[in-house]
């Protein structure tokens, strides 16, 4: 199985049973909103916004207008399904869009935050530059990314972070995300670097979605199981990849990057 063919199954497979995940998890959501200065007058661009946890989180803890994108058709109607269940439609949308090319005029939301989601377009620079394009003078942009905590990382923690982040997943330094958001021409920089425990995610997932929402995930894993042979092969790859690595948290975390217009 190639990259590409990797990649696809990963983001295809996560939005099909409706499950998103970012490094950090509520924490580093919660996090990213006050350094951000959301409040309840804020429109908030979630890009990358996967099926829709944090869209409809930021809805219903601050009563904040969210549009959430995404590149995914599928991951945009759980996004919907989940703001409906919550009943917070009237303050959230979803559209289908490219962070490298969004679809919105200049200077709309009040601030712009991904969660796990620069780390993969290929022109990261060219993505940054559109988050501050659609954003108000005075607005924040807010990132939560992979990072290198210590450069070459070793073959291990490359394929770790394939396997739990995504295929094809470009984690930069400290110094490269500050130096993208410095060059699309934000200030006041905020930067925040934390280390990864494995159990702290785990725990951090079942947090976000609830019991309720991890048994509809877990319902939509086992018939995505049973009824398709690529998700089958798919997880049997992690199976055979998926030991979490000593040397893990000497090389690999995730940061918080917040920057004013």
């Amino acid at each position: 199985m190639n990259t590409v063919e990797k990649q696809d199954h990963f983001f295809d497979f996560a939005a099909e049973v409706g499950l998103t995940k970012h490094l950090g998890n509520v924490d580093a959501t919660d996090r990213l909103t006050e350094l951000c200065q959301i409040d309840r007058g804020a429109y908030v661009l979630d890009v990358g916004c996967g099926s829709g946890a944090t869209a409809v989180y930021l809805a219903e803890i601050k009563g904040c207008r969210v549009m959430g994108v995404d590149i995914l058709p599928r991951m945009v109607v759980r996004a919907t399904e989940l703001a409906k269940r919550k009943d917070v439609t009237g303050l959230t949308e979803f559209r289908v869009a490219d962070a490298q090319d969004l679809p919105f005029p200049d200077q709309q939301f009040d601030a712009v935050i991904t969660e796990s989601v620069t780390a993969f377009p290929e022109d990261k620079e060219r993505a940054v530059s559109e988050y501050t394009r659609v954003l108000k003078p005075g607005g924040y942009v807010g990132l939560n990314e992979s990072t290198w905590l210590k450069t070459p990382p070793p073959p291990e923690i490359i394929e770790w972070a394939s396997q739990e982040v995504g295929a094809t997943v470009t984690p930069l330094t400290r110094d490269e995300w500050t130096g993208l958001l410095e060059k699309a021409g934000l200030q006041d920089l905020v930067v925040e670097i934390q280390e990864i425990d494995v159990q702290d995610e785990a725990r951090g997932i079942l947090a976000r979605y609830g019991f309720g929402g991890m048994l509809r995930i877990l319902g939509r894993t086992f018939k995505l199981y049973f009824g398709n042979q690529n998700y089958r092969e798919f997880v049997k790859g992690v199976r055979q990849s998926g030991v979490t690595p000593d040397n893990l948290t000497e090389f690999f975390g995730y940061g918080i990057y917040v920057g004013r217009k």
